[in-house]
């Protein structure tokens, strides 16, 4: 399993925990704009209404680049949507911010699967200058605690990632009839039904199509477990010739996905190919890496899961709970 960790860095900056716990801050901070700002409110034993107005005293929010919410409770777990109406509320306070990571959690915090959220457009709308949005989790219990987006026109976003432990069809559907005429970038983790990731390829039909995406180079459709329909679908794909990178890692891929990868369009265009975390046989192993390896493509056909008896039902993907 991967474990969905911390990052580093954040839009090209070292990430900068934020402690308010104390009455007042003494340590030096470092410029506003030099790092990735990341709230916790578990480690600072605060609740998040606390929390953010001594965030916005004590940095100045007007130079701030990048942000993170790390986990927004401090005691019992609460709903995310006061997070997302506090940030769109003050967005007209951060000028220069161009990324947003939601959740930043990991699973020693809170399990993928049981982030909950809410309803991100609004912060989409709030920030027209947003060039880099990462959400994690999904939450399947109350429909109000489902991530959720509106179909939108955004000017500026040019990456996208979404880590789930359970995509849900809305969410997917909302992403292909949204304007995103700067998207680079898209990565989206699709999880397992039993966590209310039930997208299917029909879903995909407006993103694989390339539309409305006419300078994405990144796609990322991992973590499926319809990862061979989604591959056998991306083998003719129209948005395919023109990225630089594509993803179909972290599922169920098997032979059936990798035939359709090798049989359809030439893939030889590509810089990169992931298809780690799979379940491909050692003879299709073989042929697709020295299909790549002709064309100069890095491929990524680590971390080959046991394929047992071939059964579907065997297999699982890297991130679910």
């Amino acid at each position: 399993m991967i474990d969905t960790a911390h990052p580093d860095t954040f839009h090209g900056l070292p990430v900068h925990t934020l402690s308010l716990s104390g009455s007042a801050v003494t340590a030096p901070l470092p410029a506003a704009e030099a790092v990735a700002w990341r709230l916790d409110c578990m480690t600072d034993e605060l609740a998040f209404e606390e929390a953010w107005p001594r965030f916005l005293a004590t940095v100045d929010p007007g130079r701030v680049r990048a942000l993170l919410i790390g986990p927004w409770w401090d005691e019992d777990y609460v709903p995310f949507a006061p997070v997302v109406e506090a940030i769109a509320a003050d967005a007209h306070r951060f000028p220069a911010l161009r990324a947003l990571f939601l959740a930043d959690v990991d699973s020693e915090e809170c399990q993928i699967s049981w982030l909950e959220m809410c309803d991100i457009t609004p912060v989409l709308e709030a920030l027209p200058l947003l060039e880099e949005l990462v959400v994690r989790g999904c939450g399947y219990t109350e429909p109000e605690e489902h991530l959720r987006m509106r179909p939108v026109r955004h000017q500026a976003l040019t990456s996208l990632g979404v880590e789930s432990g359970g995509l849900p069809a809305h969410f997917v559907r909302a992403v292909g009839a949204s304007e995103l005429p700067a998207l680079e970038r898209l990565d989206l983790w699709f999880g397992v039904s039993w966590y209310g990731g039930d997208a299917t390829v029909a879903d995909l039909a407006p993103v694989l199509s390339g539309a409305a995406l006419p300078r994405l180079r990144h796609l990322g459709l991992r973590n499926s477990e319809i990862q061979d329909e989604i591959a056998a679908a991306v083998a003719s794909a129209p948005v395919v010739a023109r990225l630089d990178s594509l993803s179909l890692s972290m599922g169920t891929l098997g032979d059936a996905g990798g035939r359709a990868l090798v049989e359809g369009q030439p893939l030889t265009h590509l810089s990169v190919l992931d298809l780690h975390h799979h379940y491909l046989s050692a003879p299709l192993v073989s042929r697709i890496r020295e299909l790549c390896d002709r064309a100069g493509v890095r491929v990524d056909l680590t971390e080959a899961e046991d394929r047992d008896t071939g059964d579907d039902e065997t297999r699982y993907v890297a991130v679910s709970e």
